[in-house]
């Protein structure tokens, strides 16, 4: 019999990428207030990271602060082998480690796209893997790649062929994994946001073009970071018991029209 209870996390270890700020760290926390333990892995000059840490620790978790780059396949095992020495085991991990940028397809130097690829698909195949050599011997655990709409939809006045092209991939990457993984006991799973108040979006340069972000969105406004919580803790929880290989779009509609 269903419970709501299924959405708790209560005694589960959870890992998250690009956990210093915006999404990552929103979800973060929210693995925390669900009951989860959770590590925190950015940049080691991610401002925010300490923050996260904190906020983790208010709600009576535990929370390890972890540094690295997520193309750096030693640096991401070191983190993992430091998160179940100190934790025990892994549950739930959330990749949201990436980049965005724009440039004219014919104009942008290789070196762009090339740096796009690596940090936001090479960087998601890398913590997948590093994630699932620890859970696969458990057969146990639940992976929550962030993709994106424009994985799905080209974005109107954006000239983001390599930021499109590479969430694109991360959402078929997971659909691999997921049937790689299905009987082994690991769900693999995507969400991809639409337009959210990130900090990058909270720039004064951007201001004017978030009005016609929200304007092009059917419910007629940006996303919060807080309603990318919800989803995460769905797919990280009970409650999805029965989804993997699943691209759940948060998009306020967005892609319908």
């Amino acid at each position: 019999m269903f419970s709501m209870e299924w959405f708790r996390l209560d005694g589960q270890n959870a890992f998250v990428t690009g956990a210093g700020s915006g999404i990552g760290q929103g979800m973060a926390i929210g693995l925390a207030q669900a009951g989860a333990h959770v590590a925190c892995f950015d940049l080691s000059a991610s401002a925010g990271l300490d923050e996260t840490v904190s906020e983790i620790q208010k709600c009576g978790r535990k929370a390890l602060r972890l540094t690295g780059d997520v193309t750096n396949a030693t640096d991401l095992q070191s983190a993992i082998t430091a998160l179940t020495k100190e934790f025990g085991s892994l549950e739930v991990a959330i990749n949201c480690a990436g980049i965005a940028n724009a440039t004219a397809a014919e104009e942008m130097p290789l070196e762009q796209w090339q740096r796009m690829m690596n940090i936001n698909l090479t960087g998601v195949f890398l913590s997948c893997q590093a994630e699932a050599r620890v859970m696969l011997p458990r057969k146990c655990g639940s992976i929550i790649n962030i993709a994106s709409m424009s994985g799905v939809i080209v974005n109107r006045g954006l000239l983001q062929a390599h930021y499109n092209s590479s969430k694109a991939a991360v959402i078929h990457l997971t659909k691999s994994l997921a049937m790689e993984w299905s009987d082994k006991g690991i769900r693999v799973n995507a969400i991809s946001p639409g337009y959210t108040l990130t900090p990058m979006n909270k720039r004064p340069e951007v201001a004017e073009q978030l009005k016609i972000f929200a304007a092009d969105t059917p419910v007629g406004r940006i996303a919060s970071v807080d309603e990318m919580v919800g989803p995460a803790i769905f797919l990280a929880s009970q409650a999805s018991s029965f989804c993997t290989g699943v691209n759940l779009l948060v998009d306020g509609g967005f892609v319908c029209w």
